[in-house]
């Protein structure tokens, strides 16, 4: 399946070179001129597999955008590499202390910052066994994504914690209340269509087979 790289770089001819090698190598790159930009239209994108973050941004700068990754639930755990000038030796222990995995400095060979890119997610790829399997659903946890025979199914924050918990525990019909104190983190008394609008919601995306109805019970993938 093909690796997502968001590069956030005010320098056109810089990003269109990022954007013009790594998708010729295989990557789909999402460039973007600022991060005010990136951080708008990122929250409608799957998450990607690295962000490569210049530093000396107009507007909000790349430690900005670090910080509000590191912080965001999704993001958190994303690699980051760091694009710095050569003099800025503060801003390489900023952003390396406040979570960047890796940084080049420009100038920069585009040979060097592949092999810094490769190393980074060989480092962040879950291990296969970290992947959850149900028939032809893959789901990888780390990446937040789904795929289905092979293709990208798009969900929202919770659809993907419900998938997630049918899958984890495979055979086993949960109760809508298990559901809800799992994925929602509270007991709900009474209604329950929460759960079953978000299991039609995945039925629509994914196939009215894949999630069964036990009757007097709640649902299961089996």
């Amino acid at each position: 399946m093909s690796r997502a790289i968001v590069v956030v770089e005010d320098d056109e001819s810089i990003r269109e070179m990022l954007r013009y090698y790594f998708q010729s190598v295989g990557y789909t790159v999402r460039p973007y001129e600022s991060g005010e930009i990136m951080l708008e239209r990122e929250g409608a994108q799957p998450l990607p597999d690295l962000f490569i973050l210049d530093i000396m941004l107009p507007g909000m700068d790349g430690l900005e955008i670090l910080r509000r990754l590191r912080e965001g639930a999704d993001t958190k755990d994303v690699p980051v590499i760091m694009l710095t000038a050569r003099s800025a030796e503060m801003d390489r222990v900023s952003g390396l202390e406040n979570g960047a995995d890796d940084y080049v400095v420009k100038p920069f060979g585009i040979m060097e910052l592949q092999a810094r890119v490769k190393a980074v997610l060989r480092r962040t790829r879950p291990r296969e066994s970290d992947l959850l399997t149900c028939g032809d659903l893959v789901i990888d946890p780390a990446a937040r994504e789904v795929h289905k025979g092979g293709r990208l199914v798009e969900l929202t924050f919770k659809e993907f914690e419900l998938l997630r918990l049918l899958c984890a525990r495979r055979g086993v019909a949960l109760t809508r209340d298990e559901i809800l104190q799992t994925v929602w983190d509270y007991d709900f008394t009474g209604e329950t269509r929460t759960v079953d609008m978000h299991v039609k919601a995945l039925r629509q995306k994914l196939g009215e087979d894949v999630i069964t109805t036990v009757r007097g019970v709640g649902y299961k993938i089996s």
